[in-house]
């Protein structure tokens, strides 16, 4: 968006933001709004790092973490796995982390797999999948596929129980483990998905909706940010198409355009002030549509990133907890 357009568009108060994210808000916009596209990408991935090390949740005691090596083609993936407990055989949580399929990794998402493991009872298995534009799309969700597949491929050893399998992640990562669950073919052979837990997520690549046109100036992440984030992830070229007219490839871009949407339990937060938001609730609506249970919490007055702000955001960890508690009814308690 033109710099004259940005200037047309409304800014939205710092009195209509919710009072627990008002400082953090406030704080960016006095700092001259310096947001990821602003910066080398390098410098973007280290303060994105420092953001979440600084307003995240205190990383809480996991009887395990411990970090699995998965081979895949040309690479050696990491998967970190966190449990509460040491024994027993729990049912089994593929995360994958946001960041725009650009930044972040295992480190920034860290607290979050803890506070799900310790809060659900399941064991929660992330996945370090490599990132844009290194390693454009396909490659991170081709990443996260492998990762599935050795998870049920090695759930004797891991002693897990991949009949009670959720995936889970937010924004970009939120967008991986939407593909996957709506996708049949990424599936390994049997699989079956129980839960879908989706923060924020990337749902519809195209970018048209009237959220993105609202939201472009004033936030951390902004339609400018979506659309430098897109720019990395996807080679030039490559086509978003529409609804009337969908490729092979566009509902592995934009899961709201899958032709046959999973049936699984979703929980989704979505977030009003923010580009992603109303591609966020179409989602939950179809799911509703489909047929799946589905848990929508729609936060009007909070913005993108409330979950890697949790430490600094109480609704963002009252969030992380609800989701929590949503994979252990779904996965544990209705087995």
């Amino acid at each position: 968006m033109s710099e004259r357009r940005k200037q047309d568009v409304e800014r939205v108060p710092l009195s209509s933001i919710a009072p627990d994210a008002r400082d953090l808000i406030q704080a960016y916009r006095e700092s001259g709004e310096i947001s990821f596209q602003d910066v080398p990408l390098a410098t973007a991935r280290d303060n994105y790092l420092r953001g979440c090390e600084a307003n995240g949740l205190p990383r809480a005691d996991c009887a395990v973490v411990r970090d699995h090596e998965v081979p895949v083609p040309g690479a050696t993936l990491r998967v970190r796995e966190y449990r509460r407990d040491a024994s027993g055989k729990p049912p089994a949580v593929l995360f994958m982390h946001g960041g725009g399929w650009v930044i972040g990794n295992l480190d920034t998402h860290d607290a979050i797999c803890r506070t799900l493991a310790r809060e659900s009872g399941a064991a929660v298995y992330a996945v370090d999948y490599r990132l844009a534009p290194e390693h454009p799309f396909p490659t991170p969700l081709d990443d996260c596929a492998a990762a599935l597949r050795w998870l049920v491929d090695h759930a004797a050893s891991l002693d897990v129980d991949v009949s009670r399998l959720g995936l889970a992640g937010d924004s970009a990562g939120g967008n991986l483990a939407a593909v996957l669950a709506n996708t049949q073919v990424l599936l390994p052979r049997a699989c079956i998905v129980r839960a879908q837990v989706l923060f924020y997520p990337v749902t519809d690549l195209r970018g048209e909706t009237a959220s993105y046109q609202r939201i472009v100036t004033g936030f951390p992440l902004t339609a400018n940010s979506m659309h430098w984030f897109r720019d990395h992830y996807l080679r030039p070229g490559t086509s978003l198409d529409d609804t009337r007219f969908p490729s092979l490839f566009s509902p592995l871009l934009s899961p709201l355009l899958a032709p046959r949407p999973s049936n699984a339990s979703l929980f989704l937060l979505s977030c009003g002030l923010d580009p992603l938001a109303d591609e966020g609730v179409a989602y939950a609506a179809r799911a509703i549509a489909a047929g799946a249970r589905v848990e929508h919490h729609h936060l009007p007055a909070h913005a993108h990133g409330i979950i890697t702000s949790a430490g600094r955001i109480d609704t963002g960890r009252v969030m992380l907890i609800r989701a929590a508690a949503f994979l252990r009814e779904t996965l544990l308690h209705n087995s």
